[in-house]
């Protein structure tokens, strides 16, 4: 079965972007209408039994007579706005009661069929729309499972990191965090990460990465197994709550596994008797720190130089076909080679030159 979704929330941002919030739809047709329709019996109840107890206040030009019928009759026509005047309030009182009762009442009535009218049938083709638009715009983005602490923190960095925020998928169950996710900017889907349907519906076969951040290592699995199912080659990183279900995430086919306890209890135990390691640490992984860690491939300008010639940039581990060479194997490295990737311990000055150079 297809996830029903529809586009709840929309604003604009001040460089004009458009936020896009998506939650499933909670009621189905029938009960949509049903609902409707017991409100309109309400009303219609309503001005009927005003109208009855006021009749004395009506007049009928057919045989002056109003009777049970006639007040039926008058309801009807009064509600639905058709009015033939064969039935009219002549009392002030039956005057003031279809001016300040019946004539609010009717507007509610119609404003509830035109509602009704929107919601099951223009909504649905214009939600369409908007999904389709929002669909046919990806390719190449960034789908996030779960918007916790975690998934928030790790949307931030990729923005801060050039990462465009049209280019980012939320997918949460819960509403607030789809709401959160579109305040800064990003599609968000309210729904169950570990459907088929609803990562098709984020368009998983044409994505560059997966992140799922579900918070319980189950769920996560779940996802891990949809998205790889779904997507044989989409890259797919997962946080791991407990440190020993990160084999069967990686024989489940992550790319990545990243436990943030466990890299949390690495760095506790590290400030204790290095005072300055959380802050190198923070400065070391996030965009706007001075120095950063950055992958790459070699490029063509760099083939046959040597790790050396790459400074200011300091080469920390390379990767030539099966062969990982860290830091203190450099010396076997000789010059580097086409399809070598390199990671580096680079600053935010040399980062921007190249840049620039590209």
């Amino acid at each position: 079965m297809m996830a029903r979704f529809t586009i709840s929330g929309r604003s604009w941002n001040e460089s004009g972007n458009r936020r896009i919030v998506a939650t499933p739809n909670t009621w189905s047709p029938a009960r949509i209408l049903a609902t409707r329709f017991a409100l309109v019996l309400v009303l219609f109840g309503l001005v009927f039994s005003l109208l009855w107890l006021d009749r004395d206040g009506l007049r009928d030009h057919h045989d002056g007579e109003i009777s049970f019928s006639d007040v039926l009759y008058f309801t009807m026509i009064t509600i639905s706005t058709v009015g033939y005047g064969d039935i009219v309030p002549v009392s002030t009182s039956a005057r003031l009661l279809d001016a300040l009762v019946v004539t609010p009442i009717r507007l509610g009535v119609w404003f509830l069929f035109l509602g009704t009218a929107y919601q099951l049938i223009i909504r649905q083709y214009m939600e369409e729309y908007r999904m389709t638009k929002l669909q046919e715009s990806l390719n190449g983005h960034i789908i996030v499972c779960g918007f916790g602490h975690t998934g928030l923190s790790t949307a931030k960095e990729l923005m801060a990191r050039g990462v465009r925020s049209d280019q980012m998928i939320i997918i949460d169950t819960l509403e607030e965090r789809v709401r959160l996710a579109g305040s800064i900017g990003i599609a968000g889907f309210q729904a169950d990460g570990t459907q088929e349907a609803v990562l098709r519906d984020a368009v998983i076969d044409k994505a560059k990465a997966v992140i799922i951040a579900a918070g319980r290592d189950d769920s996560s699995a779940l996802m891990l197994l949809t998205a790889r199912h779904l997507n044989p080659t989409v890259r797919i990183i997962v946080s791991a709550k407990e440190e020993e279900n990160v084999k069967l995430f990686k024989q489940g086919g992550a790319d990545a596994i990243v436990s943030p306890a466990t890299f949390g209890g690495y760095i506790l135990a590290s400030a204790v008797d290095q005072g300055h390691m959380v802050h190198y640490l923070d400065d070391l992984l996030t965009v706007r720190g001075n120095v950063r860690l950055a992958e790459r491939a070699v490029r063509p300008d760099e083939i046959g130089k040597t790790p050396a010639d790459l400074k200011p940039d300091l080469l920390l581990r390379l990767y030539r076909g099966d062969r990982m060479l860290t830091l203190s194997e450099l010396d076997l490295v000789g010059r580097l080679e086409a399809g070598d990737i390199m990671v580096l311990l680079t600053s935010v000055g040399s980062t921007k030159r190249e840049s620039t150079t590209q």
